[in-house]
């Protein structure tokens, strides 16, 4: 279901619950202030710089340090890999 102005999206998520890509622009870590990146199942902004994944939940992204998980080591390596490419 991709059109001119639907993003790509597993189809674990469902649309009406994907945030716009114009947000994902302006949003930034709450830690470190730095870009935020789309974890590839789309359920989670990334911060590479902290360390910390934050849910999305019915496409609102959760910014809050209390609502964010610690990234292991080897999710983040797979994580900087993925966007070098």
């Amino acid at each position: 279901m991709t059109g001119a102005n639907v993003p790509a999206v597993p189809p674990a998520v469902p649309a009406r619950h994907v945030v716009d890509p114009r947000l994902l622009e302006v949003l930034v870590c709450p830690l470190t202030k730095t870009r935020l990146v789309l974890s590839s199942d789309g359920r989670e902004l990334i911060s590479l710089a902290a360390r910390l994944a934050f849910p999305i939940k019915a496409g609102v992204p959760m910014l809050s340090l209390e609502e964010g998980r610690e990234i292991e080591p080897e999710e983040l390596d797979r994580l900087a890999r993925r966007l070098m490419r």
